[in-house]
């Protein structure tokens, strides 16, 4: 966990508190209040005696990311009331959510006559001494996203114990707020879906065109060739895929291949981690990594210390780094990587990479990313996605882009990699998009699938333009162009051109396919115009395998009992990697490295 200077601050600012009431007790019964979460309200109950808080109860239903979010709606409560304290840590990756449960918590002691200010010096309880521990099993994994279980399930069917780790007090990693989808070529539900006509080379020459030939070879071709038997297996183990929703529409692929899982990446992720629980695994969250442990030149075990101080020595026949990338490691960017917002999670600070760098292996395509160009800059240097939002604007409505002059540059339906090059030349590197209201407000539902809530977007349009991100809206073009700072009488010309597109049935600048032109821009306002940044989450970046998946060394040599999987293998997809394609990669690469761990123990 970490210290929460800001949260504390904000809750005490929110609130107004003042010293004296809490040294006279509470009034003594039970109040609700709620306060705004990642997802949505969180709202509590708490419940006081005279002199002390009773419980603390979150009421109803959440919108929290489940594992991420609810892990503070879960962790938090019981704090609160065993130290008698608001001075609590926030849980890590999910600060907003505890700020949410702390500050509602808050709002009921002033309620209840108490001071939330005085809460907040009282002093929470330390562990005692901390305890070493020295633990062996067969398979050391480190890091709990998406390839990290894989990895956990299959060398766990296969009869091997696994202990599994994750620095973070919940599982997921990036798997867990990814965009949702996955690719499912070659499996049995993308033929019953319709699509037969799919092979492993018309992926594999795709992959190649969007990763621009930089792709490691082999590691391409295991991906292509295992990832639907990969989806047949996971989906045997209990996963779902949203087959009602169908596939989605993706330039960068040729033939249809990338769905969504039921439920988005949340809800995929939590039937993943039902599934660990269900093995012999023993898996230690708020656990992070510090060493592997080297032994005669093989990779024997791990190092690890717990949020509470527990030090662990893990001794294993195998060690494999499923650790994600380093996009919140500032000191590890380069190039492009450098000009773009982050929107990951904060648990991708490229230990993995730093700690297989350390026993000698090599990395490579290290500064690369998968930039989109589809984010809004919520705080400096961070982002969130708008890519749903963007879709319904694109797809089902007539939501047009723009640069900084009022004119279109590129079909608004081509591919991210497109989009990003034009949009990395832009001035500030943005562009915008124009919408009238039923756009907008299809657009406004996409945004809602990415984890912006109704309360952020209506607090960003409340800002007019100022400061970020930046979300205007007017009764005309030019006056929410004035606002946003591009040319509105251009701006208003583009609108009149791309309508007569849609009229005509063709884009005659930019291709923009017919079945996406259905509606022109309405002729009365309002209007919205959206800012659109480049945002990177996932690094391309990595250590260098062989075909087991075994780490190699700068001389092309394995590092006896270390592997990995998922994003911290680096080269499969190039430079740039399309939709679903991470997720395929997290859980084709993570089974084979499982196989291939388990097969060097034999």
């Amino acid at each position: 966990m970490i210290r929460t200077t800001l949260i504390t601050a904000a809750v005490a600012m929110a609130l107004g508190a003042t010293g004296s009431a809490w040294a006279a007790g509470y009034k003594a019964g039970t109040y609700q209040a709620s306060a705004q979460g990642m997802g949505g309200p969180v709202k509590v109950e708490v419940e006081f005696t005279s002199s002390a808080i009773k419980a603390v109860r979150i009421v109803g239903t959440t919108k929290e990311t489940p594992g991420i979010g609810t892990t503070a709606l879960e962790k938090l409560p019981p704090l609160i009331v065993e130290n008698q304290s608001l001075g609590i840590d926030a849980i890590t990756g999910a600060s907003k959510s505890s700020s949410a449960v702390l500050t509602a918590v808050a709002d009921c002691v002033r309620q209840a006559g108490g001071d939330p200010k005085a809460l907040m010096a009282v002093p929470v309880k330390k562990s005692g001494k901390a305890a070493s521990k020295t633990i062996e099993t067969d398979l050391a994994i480190v890091g709990a996203g998406g390839a990290g279980q894989v990895a956990t399930l299959r060398a766990s069917s296969l009869g091997k114990k696994v202990v599994l780790i994750e620095k973070m007090p919940f599982v997921g990693g990036a798997a867990a707020i990814n965009g949702g989808t996955v690719v499912i070529q070659g499996s049995k539900i993308q033929k019953e879906l319709g699509v037969k006509d799919d092979t492993p080379e018309i992926m594999r020459q795709d992959l190649l065109k969007n990763g621009h030939n930089l792709n490691d070879r082999s590691k391409l071709d295991l991906y292509v060739n295992h990832v639907g038997p990969t989806i047949d297996w996971l989906l045997d183990q209990g996963l779902v895929l949203d087959t009602k929703a169908g596939f989605t529409n993706e330039a960068e692929y040729s033939k249809p291949r990338c769905i969504r899982w039921l439920g988005g990446a949340p809800a995929n992720m939590k039937r993943m981690h039902e599934l660990v629980q269900k093995t012999n695994a023993q898996v230690f969250t708020g656990t992070r990594a510090e060493e592997l442990i080297v032994e005669n030149g093989a990779v024997v075990g791990v190092k690890a210390v717990s949020n509470d101080g527990t030090t662990y020595t893990i001794k294993s026949k195998a060690v494999l780094l499923s650790t994600g990338g380093f996009g919140y490691a500032k000191d590890m960017l380069t190039g492009a990587l450098k000009q773009s917002l982050y929107y990951g999670p904060v648990s991708s600070t490229g230990d993995g990479h730093k700690m297989a760098k350390a026993v000698g292996a090599k990395l490579q395509l290290m500064e690369y990313g998968k930039i989109y160009p589809n984010g809004v800059e919520v705080a400096p240097g961070i982002a969130k996605s708008t890519i749903w939002a963007n879709k319904n604007a694109f797809e089902k409505g007539s939501g047009i882009l723009v640069a900084k002059n009022g004119k279109r540059v590129i079909s608004e339906t081509a591919s991210n990699n497109a989009i990003k090059q034009v949009e990395l030349k832009q001035p500030d590197s943005t562009l915008y998009i124009l919408m009238d209201k039923p756009t907008y407000d299809g657009f406004v539902q996409g945004l809602y699938i990415g984890g912006i809530t109704g309360g952020e977007v209506d607090s960003w349009i409340a800002k007019d333009g100022k400061g970020t991100p930046k979300f205007v809206k007017a009764d005309t073009i030019e006056a929410a162009a004035a606002k946003i700072g591009i040319d509105g009488k251009a701006l208003k010309q583009e609108v009149v051109r791309y309508n007569s597109f849609v009229k005509a049935g063709k884009d005659a600048d930019f291709d923009r396919p017919a079945k996406f032109m259905t509606r022109a821009v309405v002729e009365h306002g309002p209007y919205f115009i959206i800012e659109q940044q480049p945002r990177f989450a996932t690094t391309m970046g990595g250590v260098v395998t062989n075909d087991s998946f075994n780490v190699l060394d700068t001389n092309g040599k394995p590092i006896k009992g270390l592997f990995a999987a998922g994003e911290i293998v680096g080269g499969a997809m190039g430079d740039d990697s399309p939709p679903g394609g991470n997720m395929g990669w997290a859980v084709t690469s993570g089974k084979l490295a499982a196989e291939g761990a388990v097969n060097s123990m034999k």
